[in-house]
């Protein structure tokens, strides 16, 4: 069974997988075994799904049907391939700018990120399979439709998509309590992409390891950081300022 939304049930979820169906996440209880229950979890490794094992409780919050110990959520987006996003940008014969998300985990920091992103001119948003915020109801009330306008894409790990914007000659720029730099002593003028972390561990350390370069925001009150969709407006708006 399904509505906008969601799609309730093992064996109509394995269907909607194998019919091509955009799932954003799988919430199966946690426990539960057999022959169907094996092949959804098959079905959803095999397409690299993003999904979760929860109590009862949580499904039952999700949808007042009969369930079965299974929900998923349709996103309400196609998703771009991230190698034909890249190619018409710089084709197209713009400066482009990126965005990679490591992992956010709260879809208001995400819906509010992708607003701020639409706002600036961001050429499209990058985000994990796995890990990440869903994009639902809540996604596209805060973003208040932007959600609908800018490319999105998912890739298998977000060090995928560092290593095909360096490919691509576009520099990777991480935003960083752990940097030496101000976001104000970067240059966002040429071909770059932005990463942000997740809202408790911020960027992989993995990740880190691999950017071209890193920058902070200067902090001045006893709060050690900012909310990440706060964080990520300043470094956008920057590159807006650099670019004018």
């Amino acid at each position: 069974m399904k509505n906008e939304t969601t799609i309730f049930g093992i064996r109509a979820i394995i269907e909607a997988i194998k019919s091509g169906e955009t799932i954003d996440k799988v919430f199966m209880q946690k426990g539960l075994h057999g022959e169907l229950y094996k092949e959804l979890e098959h079905s959803i490794r095999t397409e690299s799904i993003n999904s979760s094992y929860v109590p009862v409780e949580k499904l039952n919050r999700l949808t007042r049907g009969n369930h079965q110990g299974a929900v998923a959520q349709i996103s309400p987006i196609a998703f771009h391939n991230i190698d034909d996003l890249v190619t018409s940008v710089i084709e197209a014969g713009k400066t482009p700018l990126f965005l990679l998300l490591d992992q956010l985990s709260d879809v208001r920091n995400f819906g509010a990120i992708v607003r701020t992103a639409e706002c600036t001119g961001v050429n499209g948003i990058i985000i994990q399979k796995k890990g990440g915020a869903p994009i639902n109801g809540d996604t596209i009330k805060t973003s208040a439709g932007a959600i609908f306008k800018i490319p999105i894409c998912k890739v298998d790990h977000i060090k995928d998509a560092v290593f095909h914007m360096q490919s691509s000659g576009i520099r990777v720029i991480a935003a960083t309590e752990k940097a030496d730099n101000f976001l104000y002593d970067v240059s966002f003028k040429e071909p770059c992409a932005i990463i942000m972390g997740s809202e408790g561990r911020g960027i992989n350390p993995s990740v880190l390891k691999v950017v071209d370069d890193k920058a902070k925001l200067p902090i001045l009150g006893e709060i050690e950081s900012l909310n990440v969709s706060v964080a990520c407006g300043a470094f956008l708006y920057e590159a807006v300022r650099q670019r004018s």
